[in-house]
């Protein structure tokens, strides 16, 4: 059981002490009253009688500061060193236990260089194995197509950039996480069953939101039936084939049709020489109303061939500012640049060819015009956007514009001409001059793409995107109570409210959370969401965690978010220090949303784990196991979210070493330290 509690020994040494000199002092008034010694005698028998409670109080003073204060370091020390070998050695053998301080420190070096000399053996193999692994991270994060790797548990073991991006926002998707929470399809579950094992692939359409994608499964053949699952997002391919292509379909028997007809009638016309005149009138008007209809039809083929073209698969959404960055960097080396003006916009192009475009437009204005200072400009129109030259002086007239589009763009495949290229884009060329009379500008109107905002920024890959070992995990329906320690998914959270009254009406403000996943802390994988309490915050509270009125405005309630919180969690364990308080703040009092998962609590089972030891609050633990914390991120929902997952990662190995590898036997040890001490402390 450990070293008895401090308090303990404490309250136990001042009683006996206490008892002790209480009754000498009795005994020794009693014989002094019987016996009335004098001198050297009286003097005696007073030490005779207190002697014992005054040794028992040094003697006791003694061994707490020679032995028991040096039992509890040295305990620390030794679960410091089974949780972290490399932890820093702060807790040196004093007092009486002082001598085993070179043995300790022998044993630590040995350790350490037993596992230097282990690290050593394996580095050659290792080496190759991460150049290997970072060539694969780069090439899968580089791959613009989204791509899923699943076990045969249908559980997430790689994901790429592009694969996070299209499933923005979406709470399924993580490593270890089920594949049905991010694609809930019985029809991909049906195929994922029959795949072949030799790797044929199975193409299969699933809905996400809005948009329809076109899943591409193989059986990749290994140990672990793992399945690759490339995704595209298909919905623009259809409506191209049930929009412009179906009409240009149902448009070519009707052109056929009046060209038929058409040819007919100027045949049986030519053979009516002498006819009435009355037959030639009616087939003059068959004629006109065939050429009508077909000049009707050629009207309308060329607005299809215009939308086909703006949804043609080059031309895709581009940042207009992005446009003028690459122009100026392809003219740096003629000394030409243009200064990008006014407000950015989108625009659909097939970028390298509308590049060529503007660079031809902009050589073409320094000859015309003797390096003028251009100005670029995105302006806004009704469905279109105007991409502007700006100088000062006077427009160019139109023939030099018709010049200029007869131009072949010689750095571009099959040299096109700058006319064929603005086709492309259903676009033309002019020229005008600004309202101050002092500028004129070259126009070129492009489509819009239906985008707003600046693109975000690239954000940088997560270091997590992969774990092959979820494949060795125990399948999700075995009995979570059996479940090893070492494979339980556990999400670890922590809240920050408006103060420690929860039950006097105190909120929550915010709720952070992080996962483990097979052992490892998942860097970007995270939870953290502010919270509106719908009352003011007090200013004790704010100078604990930072959070302000302001800093929640307009954020969602508590009964918005915990339907999301809960979805992150799925089939987890939830992990907290002092999870009695952080669970009463989720849950109020007629909460919809209740948390039924099993709830590991990092307060009690360091309690259970070292019972003589004081200090089991999170900042105490954090020192004992060598915890660090940026300062700015302490008593922060997901800062503190962080650290006690690591906490949980230094409490693994002292737990597994006791012979607790289970989950039932974590939860009874956790139980038994429940029962013994005031969960609400």
């Amino acid at each position: 059981m450990g070293l008895p509690k401090r308090q303990r020994l404490v309250g136990a040494w001042l009683l006996l002490s206490g008892l002790s000199f209480f009754a000498g002092l009795v005994i020794a008034l009693w014989l002094d009253a019987r016996l009335a010694p004098q001198g050297g005698e009286r003097l005696a028998l007073w030490a005779a009688s207190l002697a014992g409670g005054i040794l028992l109080f040094v003697l006791g003073a003694l061994l707490e500061q020679r032995l028991l204060r040096p039992l509890r370091h040295l305990q620390v020390l030794v679960a410091r060193l089974a949780a972290n070998p490399d932890a820093r050695d702060d807790y040196p053998p004093e007092g009486w236990l002082a001598g085993l301080a070179p043995d300790l420190k022998r044993l630590r070096e040995g350790w350490r260089g037993d596992r230097e000399r282990l690290a050593t053996a394996h580095a050659e193999g290792a080496r190759s194995a991460a150049r290997i692994r970072q060539e694969l991270e780069a090439l899968l994060q580089l791959l613009e197509t989204p791509l899923l790797l699943c076990d045969r548990h249908h559980r997430v073991l790689l994901f790429n950039q592009a694969a996070e991006q299209l499933f923005a926002d979406h709470p399924g998707l993580g490593l270890g996480k089920r594949l049905e929470g991010l694609l809930p399809q019985a029809s991909l579950r049906d195929s994922l069953s029959r795949l072949p094992d030799d790797g044929t692939p199975r193409e299969l359409l699933v809905p996400l939101g809005e948009h329809w994608l076109r899943a591409m499964l193989r059986r990749v053949p290994s140990q672990h039936e793992e399945t690759l699952i490339t995704l595209e997002d298909a919905t623009a391919a259809w409506h191209s084939e049930l929009g412009p292509r179906a009409g240009l379909a149902e448009l070519l028997p009707r052109l056929r049709g009046h060209g038929a007809n058409l040819g007919s009638a100027a045949e049986a016309l030519g053979q009516l020489e002498g006819e009435s005149s009355e037959l030639r009138q009616r087939l003059t008007r068959a004629i006109d109303e065939e050429g009508q209809g077909l000049a009707e039809a050629i009207e309308r083929l060329g607005e299809l061939t215009e939308t086909l073209q703006q949804q043609g698969e080059r031309l895709l959404p581009t940042w207009s500012n992005d446009l003028f960055e690459a122009l100026n960097e392809r003219l740096a080396d003629r000394g030409l640049a243009v200064a990008p003006i006014g407000i950015p916009a989108w625009v659909k192009a097939d970028a390298p060819a509308l590049l060529g475009v503007l660079e031809a437009l902009v050589t073409g204005l320094a000859e015309e015009l003797d390096h003028p200072r251009l100005e670029a400009e995105a302006c806004l129109g009704n469905k279109r956007v105007y991409l502007d030259l700006i100088w000062a002086g006077e427009p160019l007239g139109q023939g030099r514009l018709a010049q200029w589009q007869r131009r072949r763009l010689e750095q571009l495949p099959l040299t096109p001409s700058l006319q064929s290229l603005l086709r492309q884009h259903a676009s033309e060329l002019w020229s005008l001059a600004d309202e101050d009379g002092r500028h004129a500008r070259l126009r070129l109107p492009l489509p819009a793409a239906e985008r707003v905002g600046a693109p975000r920024p690239r954000v940088s890959p997560r270091p997590e995107f992969h774990d092959f070992g979820i494949a060795e995990l125990p399948p999700p329906d075995e009995a979570l109570a059996a479940r090893p320690l070492s494979a339980l998914e556990v999400v670890a959270f922590d809240t920050e409210t408006t103060g420690l009254a929860l039950r006097q009406g105190d909120k929550v403000i915010s709720l952070g959370a992080c996962r483990i996943v097979n052992g490892r802390l998942l860097a970007d994988d995270t939870f953290d969401v502010r919270i509106d309490p719908e009352r003011p915050i007090p200013p004790e509270s704010t100078a604990i965690h930072g959070l302000r009125d302001q800093d929640v405005a307009g954020a969602p309630p508590l009964a918005q978010v915990m339907p999301r919180f809960r979805d992150y969690v799925g089939d987890a364990v939830l992990l907290a220090h002092n999870a009695a308080f952080d669970l009463l703040a989720l849950q109020p009092t007629g909460s919809p949303c209740r948390l039924t998962m099993p709830v590991l609590d990092t307060l009690l089972l360091s309690r259970a784990l070292d019972p003589s030891l004081d200090g089991h609050d999170l900042d105490s633990l954090a020192g004992r196991y060598d915890l660090a914390i940026p300062p700015e991120a302490r008593h922060t929902a997901l800062g503190d979210a962080r650290l006690t997952a690591e906490l949980w990662l230094h409490l693994l190995p002292r737990l597994e070493a006791r012979g607790i590898l289970r989950l039932d036997q974590l939860l009874r040890l956790q139980s038994d330290a429940f029962d013994r001490e005031d969960a609400s402390a």
